[in-house]
């Protein structure tokens, strides 16, 4: 279908994105297989990215406390609050939207050349033909695998970036243990956690929706399917982008 208005185009992929949605949605033909092959996506999805999650945590915590001890070092702002900016900052915005970006990366461009190889090499066609359904087979798994385990892997991350923070601030002489430890403590909100693993859960959404539709309708060749990762990295991380802007307005504001 050629469509030269880009208008037009958006609203076509736009069309195209939620109808490829209500395909993959639809009742699955083998219940069992299908819970088989969520738990294969969790392994893969989440359990994988749990290092590059630790090493990222370790130094976004320590980077954070460090900046905070530096721009209240003054004898008139209280040293707690470097543990009260650092857990703010981490539980608000970086163990959530930044540990997306970075999965929209590792995990959206695996899903994009994963189903997008699939398609090239004519394996989804044999799917189709054989009366599978290829759209719930190979994108709702793993839609439920990410938002299923990217909450538990955004808390592992709030748990990690703050014990870094601790040893960057303590052994670093910024911060006494005790002020950093009353400073992660004051004015704590139950909500700032369930405000996080909201966004998160929209943010695995878009991250497998994504890659997944630019890998399904990705046509040609290897270099077509390279492309289909680049689109399905950057389309996600402005979605996400955009999700966190109207979400914080909407839950914060």
């Amino acid at each position: 279908m050629y469509i030269t208005n880009s208008g037009m185009n958006l609203f076509f992929e736009v069309g195209r994105y939620f109808n490829l949605l209500a395909k993959a949605f639809s009742k699955p033909e083998k219940f069992w297989i299908y819970i088989k092959l969520v738990f294969k996506e969790i392994d893969e999805l989440g359990i994988q990215s749990l290092g590059i999650i630790t090493v990222i945590s370790i130094f976004m915590g320590a980077t954070v406390v460090i900046q905070a001890a530096l721009s209240t070092d003054s004898p008139l702002i209280p040293k707690y609050l470097i543990g009260f900016t650092a857990r703010q900052s981490v539980v608000l915005e970086f163990a959530s939207t930044l540990m997306c970006l970075i999965l929209a990366g590792k995990v959206g461009s695996r899903i994009a050349s994963e189903i997008g190889t699939m398609r090239i090499t004519e394996q989804i066609d044999a799917l189709e033909i054989m009366g599978v359904n290829s759209a719930a087979y190979l994108i709702m798994p793993k839609i439920i695998a990410a938002m299923f385990i990217f909450p538990f892997l955004t808390v592992l991350a709030i748990f990690i970036a703050l014990a870094g923070g601790y040893a960057a601030g303590v052994f670093g002489n910024l911060v006494t243990s005790a002020d950093y430890i009353y400073g992660l403590q004051i004015q704590f909100r139950t909500f700032d956690i369930i405000y996080t693993l909201i966004k998160v859960e929209f943010f695995a959404f878009t991250i497998t929706s994504v890659s997944s539709y630019y890998g399904y309708y990705a046509y040609g060749g290897a270099l077509e399917v390279g492309r289909a990762s680049t689109k399905a990295v950057v389309n996600s991380s402005i979605i996400i982008l955009v999700l966190d802007y109207l979400l914080t307005q909407l839950l914060l504001a």
